[in-house]
């Protein structure tokens, strides 16, 4: 299978799985990837080389990536497999995980407990934290939709700004504002973005031609609840 020249190819990588705080909205935590995302991403690695090889495409130059660790980590497997120096990794807080504000790394209960205490706010909707319009009424906070159209712009820049559409572009970054970020992009209705998720590591590949996004590669992972 050989890529058509006139398009330009996304792999959305989520990073891989890492030393998450229990029941707490993953957003901002600081905290390394975990032994099991070590395997993840020998994995998503060679499904990445695979596809290159399946579509005839040169190897990436550059790989951009969430500034938080856990996603840093995921690139830095990736760049050192594909032979990418490490200052071809470009770390930006555009590809980080839907900020929850001045209230990050809580738990679900002492977030809604803050939101109780505060007379200014309303009770949060039962399901907030998987509503793609809310957003927390603390500073700094976004919406689901306002972190995918933040993830979403940085790719369509960074695709509008290479000079040779056949390429293959790499984007680390977070579950939950990548697949907003396709929802954005025409990828996925409302209604279908709720139902799916990422593998850690494992690439979804989006094809960009005639002005469409495309899904060419790879498995949403089907949503199970609010939490996942």
């Amino acid at each position: 299978m050989v890529a058509s020249r006139s398009s330009a190819y996304v792999a959305l990588v989520r990073h891989a799985d890492y030393r998450q705080q229990p029941d707490t909205p993953s957003a901002w935590q600081p905290w390394p990837l975990s032994r099991q995302g070590v395997q993840q991403c020998i994995e998503g690695i060679e499904e990445l080389r695979q596809f290159i090889r399946d579509y005839a495409l040169p190897m990436p130059l550059e790989i951009h990536s969430s500034s938080l660790l856990r996603a840093w980590q995921t690139a830095q497997a990736f760049a050192s497999a594909l032979e990418i120096p490490s200052d071809g990794i470009i770390s930006t807080d555009q590809l980080t995980e839907r900020s929850v504000g001045s209230v990050a790394n809580l738990t679900l209960a002492d977030i809604e407990r803050a939101i109780a205490l505060d007379p200014r706010y309303e009770k949060p909707p039962e399901n907030w934290k998987s509503s793609p319009h809310y957003r927390l009424p603390f500073p700094g906070a976004e919406s689901l939709k306002q972190a995918g159209e933040r993830v979403a712009s940085y790719i369509e820049q960074t695709i509008h700004q290479c000079s040779d559409n056949h390429q293959l572009h790499v984007f680390i970054g977070h579950g939950a504002s990548l697949r907003h970020a396709a929802w954005h992009l025409g990828v996925f209705s409302e209604r279908e973005v709720a139902q799916h998720s990422m593998f850690h590591a494992r690439p979804v590949i989006l094809q960009h031609t005639g002005g469409e996004w495309l899904k060419t590669h790879g498995e949403w992972k089907p949503r199970r609840s609010h939490l996942d």
